[in-house]
């Protein structure tokens, strides 16, 4: 059994505190779809996919290897920079959680690191080969990729359904959303589960608790599938209602596509070693998806704020790592006031949450009005009436700012004191 430092069993406790939380804020890639089109109820749903993330922990060490080995110096690290790491990608999962913005619990783990690794050891610990190619690439092809799978298999899956009778047809394709999102849970765990792996590995070297360049250990492979498999089965209930309904209105058929091209996407990744995104690649084919169907609307207001988020989560979390490592190269009272700040930090996010509570009891209600906005506008005027009514112009004008539309709408009063 490896030796333990104090600061190595800080480490190990808050990588998997990580691994909870990328496990509730990435439940949505796995079963929002299904959820939002009712092939399964939610908590079953949570259910069967925290087993699979459990089982996927098991089947592969290559994106484990890639962040232990691959992403930054083991020489030049430090348990410390690890627990800065940690600090900076646990905020900003909670951050996203908080507000139901699906980003990358990965790239929030790769960010805290490098803005770690360069605070305590400088830019040429980060080895930028790997970066680009393993992590900055694949953030970009991979919702690209799944998005055209999604949208291509979407329009294939209507065109050969189009004579069958439409319950049926349903009915099956809900079956099929079972299946597939059972393999985008398993995928989840061999792609995701495996990054708290490296950390706790790269934490270990760094230790003296392991040999450099060992693969994860078992009972670390273990522990990561627990903690991943427990956050998954608590559900990330806003960030699922953001993927189900948000984004677009998604049909069984639709939702089929999607979670079959993301999980190819993920496990094709995983196999090779890419530490991908398996938000962005859902998200790209959720995206895909809506836009696959006759007179499918993608929710852009939403995907430009998510687009957002996935922009920053490399340098906020990076930026947090920073400054978190500056602070425990104090000392232990360093190390000691970031953990505090962690954790109330935390405690007062969960507050927030309080305020307005989402749970499988009402994930699927959402007021699925966009505001207007230039695309929106443009979307709705070439889209053809609904058949049976005649919506024109006159009826119900909707500008193109809605600023503009509260000043036309809101009356005036005179009030006599």
């Amino acid at each position: 059994m490896e030796s333990f430092s104090l600061i190595l069993a800080i480490v190990v406790v808050t990588a998997l505190a990580f691994d909870f939380t990328n496990g509730f804020h990435d439940t949505a890639n796995a079963m929002a779809t299904t959820i939002s089109t009712g092939a399964m109820k939610p908590k079953v749903a949570v259910a069967m996919s925290a087993v699979l993330n459990l089982v996927g922990a098991f089947l592969s060490v290559e994106v484990a290897n890639t962040i232990s080995k691959g992403l930054v110096d083991e020489a030049g690290i430090r348990p410390e920079v690890i627990f800065a790491a940690l600090v900076g990608a646990i905020l900003w999962n909670l951050l996203t959680w908080l507000v139901g913005l699906p980003s990358s619990s990965s790239h929030a783990l790769m960010g805290g690191l490098i803005g770690a690794t360069i605070a305590s050891a400088g830019v040429g610990a980060v080895h930028g080969d790997v970066l680009v190619t393993k992590v900055l690439i694949p953030a970009i092809a991979a919702p690209l990729v799944a998005g055209i799978a999604a949208m291509l298999a979407t329009r294939l899956t209507y065109s050969l359904g189009s004579k069958a009778e439409s319950n049926a047809s349903k009915k099956g394709y809900r079956t099929g959303q079972i299946a597939s999102a059972g393999l985008v849970s398993l995928a989840h765990g061999t792609n995701d589960a495996q990054k708290t792996m490296g950390i706790i590995t790269l934490a270990l070297v760094a230790g003296g608790a392991v040999a450099p360049d060992s693969d994860p250990p078992m009972w670390v492979i273990l522990s990561a599938g627990l903690a991943i498999a427990l956050g998954t089965y608590l559900g990330g209930w806003r960030i699922i209602r953001t993927m189900g309904k948000g984004l677009t209105d998604l049909q069984p058929q639709q939702g089929f596509a999607a979670q079959t091209s993301a999980a190819t996407v993920i496990l094709a990744s995983s196999h090779i070693g890419f530490s991908l995104s398996t938000t962005h690649s859902v998200s790209g084919s959720v995206m895909g998806a809506g836009l696959g169907r006759k007179g499918g609307v993608v929710r852009w207001s939403t995907a430009t704020r998510m687009f957002v988020a996935w922009g920053l989560t490399l340098p906020a979390a990076a930026l947090v790592g920073a400054l978190a490592e500056y602070v425990t190269g104090f000392g232990s009272w360093g190390t000691a006031v970031v953990a505090v700040f962690l954790i109330a930090s935390s405690a007062a996010i969960w507050k927030l949450s309080r305020r307005e509570v989402v749970d499988h009891t009402n994930v699927n209600d959402t007021d699925d009005a966009e505001p207007a906005g230039v695309v929106t506008t443009a979307m709705a005027a070439v889209t053809p009436p609904p058949a049976g009514g005649s919506a024109t112009a006159s009826e119900d004008p909707v500008p193109a700012f809605p600023s503009q539309a509260i000043v036309e709408r809101t009356p005036t009063t005179t009030t006599t004191v």
